[in-house]
């Protein structure tokens, strides 16, 4: 099993839009189990706990294998959430763990 995990900056003009723009970003990355083969699960968030530095959200999701993860990448599901991402996103930050 592979854990993808990912962080990401966020620009917004105030915290309604952030909190908007995280909030749609995660239904859409959640709604991508049972549709992308392989993935088992998928917890988003945004942080918790307001410490300079941190990222604004991550995603935290479990696939099969190596093959399921490079199938993720390029699932037409998940490529309509990443573009959206990236129309605010200000950096990234991801690891693969193998468990």
């Amino acid at each position: 099993m592979i854990r993808h995990i990912v962080m990401f900056g966020v620009e917004a003009d105030n915290e309604a839009d952030r909190n908007a723009k995280i909030t749609e970003a995660a239904l859409g990355l959640e709604k991508l189990v049972g549709v992308v083969p392989g993935l088992r699960a998928m917890t988003v968030g945004a942080n918790g706990v307001d410490i300079e530095g941190n990222y604004d959200f991550a995603l935290v999701a479990d696939f099969d294998d190596a093959e399921a993860l490079a199938g993720y990448a390029t699932h037409p599901a998940h490529v309509e959430v990443a573009q959206f991402i990236g129309t605010f996103k200000t950096s990234r930050a991801a690891i693969d763990i193998e468990l």
